[in-house]
């Protein structure tokens, strides 16, 4: 109770909204400051400042990616094809490092001593390695072991890889079908045709990214199973629960309370790590912001955005792995 007015103290929830969004508006009019402060001074300097080269024409093509993009194209376009591109490579190789790291982790306290022999080197090979030396390797594996396009490797039916990248089936639409058609891959005279196909570069950038931080999400995983009581595991083996379940029925769903806060410090490292894919050619954001930086000139502007983009895309991350976190302290209750 408070005293003096005898309303509960969890009955005023709004104020504490209040004062948050009283910080977010006094870090927003700062930065805004910040921004039109930086930019008079550029032009008091005889330099060219404004946001509105955006509007321009980029000046250089973006040919990868969901927004492929012309140099006619303004250059926000570029932009937004550079944070396609980020997002791009990002969620999926969050779901890939998520389940890499998931067995990599249970492998570790496995019985069965190869197993857990095998999980400990990767972690300990993996994570002691730089990422940056790691895609210039998966990049080199890619572009200069494997076969020419004419004569890729069949991994599955309709799936080739091969230095042109990886050719797999993917359905499109065609006129007269109501429903979309499966298009399959064929190797032709020189090249892989037909079906979807993503680049080297992209599977570099994937691969490093995700196997690099899966070593840094096992020890979480690691860490989190055994934070369990060792009551707990053996009250479960006593009701007859097999290994399987009581990694999924008792111990996963406590371990998650301590696994998902360090889980979401590692997806805002892989999605600011997904930066390095500069080095092999990958049209990510930063790649996009040095190219249109030397196009333009405009170092403060391109700067600016890429920073507030990568800022925004934490943010992002960080909620949605708060919310899962409620979700799970709920669900361990």
């Amino acid at each position: 109770m408070n005293a003096g007015t005898g309303i509960p103290r969890q009955g005023r929830p709004w104020l504490g909204w209040l004062g948050q969004g009283l910080l977010v508006a006094a870090l927003a009019l700062a930065a805004w400051w910040l921004v039109q402060h930086a930019l008079g001074e550029l032009r008091a300097r005889g330099a060219q400042a404004g946001f509105d080269i955006f509007d321009d024409p980029a000046g250089f093509q973006i040919g990868e990616g969901w927004l492929a993009g012309e140099s006619t194209h303004a250059l926000w376009r570029a932009f937004l094809a550079g944070v396609l591109n980020t997002l791009r490579v990002a969620l999926p190789a969050i779901l890939l490092t998520t389940l890499v790291g998931t067995l990599i982790g249970v492998g570790r306290l496995s019985r069965n001593p190869l197993a857990r022999g095998l999980s400990t080197a990767y972690v300990e090979t993996i994570r002691n390695v730089p990422m940056l030396v790691q895609l210039l390797m998966a990049y080199f594996a890619l572009t200069h072991l494997l076969p020419d396009a004419m004569e890729p490797l069949r991994l599955a039916p309709g799936w080739y890889l091969s230095k042109g990248g990886l050719a797999f089936p993917w359905p499109v639409f065609e006129a007269g079908h109501a429903w979309p058609q499966l298009s399959l891959p064929e190797v032709g005279r020189f090249n892989v045709t037909g079906g979807a196909a993503i680049t080297p570069e992209y599977l570099a950038v994937l691969l490093a990214l995700s196997l690099y931080t899966a070593s840094f999400v096992a020890e979480i995983v690691r860490a989190g199973i055994e934070s369990v009581p060792a009551g707990q595991v053996a009250a479960s083996r006593a009701l007859g629960l097999s290994g399987a379940q009581q990694l999924r029925f008792v111990v996963l769903p406590q371990a998650l309370r301590a696994i998902v806060p360090s889980m979401g410090n590692q997806y805002l490292n892989l999605a600011k790590n997904s930066s390095l894919g500069v080095a092999v050619g990958y049209p990510e954001l930063v790649s996009v912001t040095h190219t249109a930086l030397n196009q333009t000139g405009r170092a403060f502007e391109c700067i600016a955005v890429m920073m507030a983009v990568y800022l925004l895309l934490s943010l992002l991350i960080a909620a949605a792995v708060g919310g899962w976190n409620m979700r799970v302290s709920r669900w361990a209750r």
